[in-house]
């Protein structure tokens, strides 16, 4: 399906994509910590919001 080198190439850019998304967090930990109190409640809404409408899917399918 892919190439040794197309494979070996995805590796390294993720590999690279990690370690440049954890440095910029780090660099900007403090913005983050002043800005986005409270950002959890946002994401447990829509994790929440989206197991309602696999409920509802797997109750509406039988």
């Amino acid at each position: 399906m892919f190439t040794q080198g197309q494979l070996i190439f995805a590796a390294c850019f993720f590999v690279a994509f990690v370690v440049a998304m954890i440095y910029a967090y780090r660099k900007d930990i403090v913005m983050h910590r002043q800005f986005y109190k409270g950002n959890y409640k946002i994401l447990l809404g829509f994790l929440l919001f989206i197991g309602l409408l696999f409920v509802i899917k797997i109750y509406l399918k039988h």
